[in-house]
């Protein structure tokens, strides 16, 4: 009986074959780093990932659905801290093509300050988000965020508060 012979890559199709974009990776670590912002609260290391004409978008419902430029940023990050001092981000997937990256992550943390309008209640929170980034010049640009709202019962509101909150 022969012994076969394996070629590593002869079966793959040259598309996966070809050479990972230089940029795509870049794009990929910035959007990493973008994550340890929001988990260290380092406000200094904003405008080197975020553009100054910075737009973020979170859905309609959302108490601030529409961030803009590094001050947006900086306060998103602060009051989202400010409501949840251990908050943490944990990156699930991260992948990229071109200018475009799409990041799916676990964000957690305890309430421990007024946030929606909602008093601490020292309760953890575990939310599923997932955002789009398109990055330009080596700064984020723009971010599409979806996230599961209803994760905010788990902050213990009773079902008609989260309905005037998100609008319903």
């Amino acid at each position: 009986m022969k012994e076969a012979r394996r070629v590593v890559g002869a079966e793959l199709p040259k598309a996966i074959l070809r050479k990972v974009d230089a940029q795509t990776v870049t794009n990929v670590e910035l959007v990493r780093t973008l994550h340890e912002i929001w988990n260290t609260g380092k406000l200094e290391l904003i405008e080197s990932v975020y553009a100054s004409d910075y737009a973020g978008y979170w859905p309609a419902s959302s108490e601030v659905p529409v961030r803009r430029g590094v001050e947006g940023v900086q306060f998103s990050v602060q009051r989202t801290r400010a409501a949840f001092p251990d908050w943490h981000e944990q990156v699930i997937d991260v992948f990229g093509h071109e200018e475009k990256v799409a990041s799916r992550y676990v964000s957690t943390g305890t309430h421990s300050g007024p946030y929606w309008g909602l008093e601490p209640t020292g309760k953890r929170i575990e939310i599923q988000e997932i955002s789009i980034f398109r990055c330009a010049g080596s700064r984020v640009v723009e971010q599409w965020c979806i996230l599961d709202e209803l994760a905010l019962q788990q902050l213990g509101v009773h079902e008609a508060y989260l309905r005037r909150m998100l609008k319903l």
